[in-house]
């Protein structure tokens, strides 16, 4: 497929960068910050456009929805070429990206930010991968409120998915049936050691606290395995789960990218600087990595070292940081948020009633929120000693469910 419009040439580093999801316009907007004119960018997405997912979670409740931006004016506003297409391979001797169709590309530096697929992960469950999931749930819940559905099983499929929007769905369903004085048994299976362990353990008393008073049953340490005719089989073996309905996140794998090093589910080896292993003048952020934690937060810092390499390699007064991950993590409740941070390989952790960084954000991108709030045409000023300012977030309004 073409070009939607031809990208302004510097005569600078050509990097082209593969998928528009966080990773993708992080490091795109961190590069023309970072390097200037010194770079040419060009990006290669397969969608036209740009979801701000973690607000899929309030779509079924009409609390809030999933904003898009077209990526054509993102890629216009960062002063780069924009093509709608998929990246299918590379030949990274002759530093060419090909895509599905055929189109041939050619770069001094590659960022692969693809992104993961979402896959099913429990035959029967009604899987929740974000915006195209919503209405399935909106029925579901209108099951639960004619008195169809009589119980609910929350599934974690593996311990390396984000489990942070299933706890969001399971207490959000619980304060709106509450609300409707409608009675349905729910219960929340998880790998984990304890709820949201990432996070440390003062957060993860902190969530138990919150399903307890929902009235969620919650069982850690366990998978569920099987869901037929109503159970739910979990392991160890023998245990099973009653549940009219199960509600699960999908299992995450890499696209397939001939001529990319990729493990068994596609995803991709790095170092700290984001270079991939085995190739030269390649990178890669984000969900298709081998970094166990898929968050938009993460791809975001991830993007960042990627595109302070970059933007040294092209002749920037720059100084890269290798990837040191933050997690921030807003929980949405029914009621009152929960802000969660932890620096996993600190093993700090902290959980608040009040922001932990500002604007309080679902994604924090040093480069990506700012822009976006400025794109949507928001302003985001932080107010004096209040949070973290220097990873500034976009604030996007959700209320309770009603």
């Amino acid at each position: 497929m073409a070009d939607t419009r031809p990208p302004k040439t510097y005569g600078g580093l050509r990097v082209l960068v593969t998928g528009g999801g966080v990773a993708g316009l992080e490091t795109l907007l961190a590069l023309r910050a970072l390097a200037g004119d010194l770079v040419d960018l060009e990006l290669l997405a397969a969608e036209p456009a740009f979801w701000y997912r973690p607000l899929a979670v309030a779509e079924p409740f009409d609390a809030g929805r999933a904003h898009h931006f077209e990526l054509a004016g993102i890629a216009e506003a960062a002063e780069a070429g924009f093509t709608l297409g998929q990246l299918a391979s590379i030949d990274a001797d002759a530093n060419v990206a090909r895509t599905s169709h055929g189109m041939e590309i050619e770069y001094d530096a590659l960022v692969i930010a693809c992104g993961a697929l979402p896959r099913p992960a429990l035959a029967g469950a009604l899987t929740f991968r974000g915006p195209a999931d919503s209405d399935a749930y909106r029925r579901m819940l209108a099951e639960c409120e004619n008195g169809s559905i009589g119980s609910i099983a929350f599934a974690v499929p593996t311990a390396d998915v984000w489990p942070l929007p299933l706890y969001e769905l399971a207490l959000l369903t619980a304060t709106h049936l509450d609300r409707r004085d409608k009675h349905v048994r729910l219960t929340f299976l998880t790998p984990e050691s304890a709820p949201l362990s990432l996070f440390g353990a003062a957060s993860s008393e902190a969530v138990r606290a919150l399903m307890s008073d929902h009235g969620i049953a919650l069982r850690t340490g366990c998978y569920a395995t099987r869901y037929e005719a109503g159970r739910v089989e979990v392991s160890p073996p023998g245990a099973t789960v009653v549940a009219d309905r199960v509600v699960a996140l999908p299992r995450l794998e890499g696209p397939r990218i001939l001529g990319v090093p990729q493990n068994s589910d596609g995803f991709i080896g790095t170092d700290l600087s984001g270079r991939v292993v085995g190739l030269t003048n390649v990178y890669a952020a984000g969900d298709i990595t081998q970094f166990p934690i898929k968050q938009g937060g993460i791809a975001a810092q991830q993007a960042d070292a990627v595109a302070e390499v970059i933007a040294a390699l092209a002749g920037a007064a720059v100084q890269p940081h290798r990837f040191q991950p933050v997690l921030r993590g807003l929980l949405f409740t029914g009621g009152a948020p929960r802000f969660l941070r932890s620096e996993p390989n600190a093993g700090a952790g902290l959980v608040a009633d009040e922001p932990l960084w500002w604007p309080p954000g679902k994604i924090v991108g040093r480069h990506l929120s700012p822009f976006l709030a400025r794109y949507g045409g928001l302003e985001i000023r932080p107010p004096a000693e209040r949070g973290e300012a220097l990873e500034i977030d976009i604030a996007l309004p959700v209320g309770d469910s009603p």
